[in-house]
């Protein structure tokens, strides 16, 4: 099996932190051609995004697709809980990831620079994240991990996203930290496993690569 992935992009390390999670055997390919929108890419997943999994011969596009995928592959360890409470309960939270807290988040990776950046886009979407990080404070368990005392695919979601959060959100006025007691806690806890430090060194040493050949 082969993984299509970008170090930086969020939605593959959410894919990478299962990979190491598991221990599997899946190989790391760039995108081919000149990036994601490239002709060669093209062929291989129609979307055009990060990550497309290559299952034996069988394509998979997007994220929280792929994880499930591999987590009904290779159950051990697992990475959902066994009742469909618990289950529900980490797809609650893996679902406002996508859908709500990362949009916002996105929106903004476009006005990093001060002299070309939308004022109202800026407003707009920090007042939503600002929002949605609320939103989450409350969501989060207090058991150390995003639903609880295990690691699961809740926190192979956040945490990569989190990572942007926390470096890029300042540049906005955001402090993702600051009044949020039960995403603190969590993100110094999740920090701490070793699957996530090397899924997010990954994404340090990537936008200190990228922040360079800006420069």
């Amino acid at each position: 099996m082969k993984l299509y992935n970008v170090d930086l992009s969020n939605f593959a390390t959410k894919s990478r932190l299962v990979i190491y999670e598991k221990g599997l055997n899946i190989e790391m390919v760039p995108i081919p051609g000149s990036g994601l929108s490239s002709p060669e890419y093209a062929k291989i997943n129609p979307l055009g995004k990060t990550p497309a999994l290559d299952a034996d011969g069988l394509l998979i596009p997007e994220s929280e697709v792929i994880n499930e995928y591999l987590e009904d592959k290779y159950p051990n360890p697992p990475l959902l809980p066994k009742s469909p409470e618990g289950r529900a309960k980490v797809r609650i939270i893996t679902r406002f990831h996508d859908l709500y807290l990362e949009p916002p988040l996105r929106a903004l990776f476009g006005q990093m620079n001060p002299k070309t950046r939308d004022a109202k886009v800026v407003e707009e979407k920090v007042t939503e994240l600002t929002k949605r990080l609320g939103q989450l404070d409350q969501m989060l368990a207090d058991g150390g991990y995003a639903t609880g005392s295990e690691f699961t695919l809740a926190d192979c979601a956040l945490a990569p996203t989190m990572f942007f959060v926390t470096n890029l959100g300042p540049a906005f006025g955001i402090k993702a930290l600051d009044g949020h007691p039960k995403i603190a806690a969590w993100w110094a806890h999740v920090q701490t496993r070793p699957s996530v430090k090397k899924g997010l060194g990954e994404q340090t040493a990537a936008l200190a690569a990228m922040q360079r050949g800006a420069n």
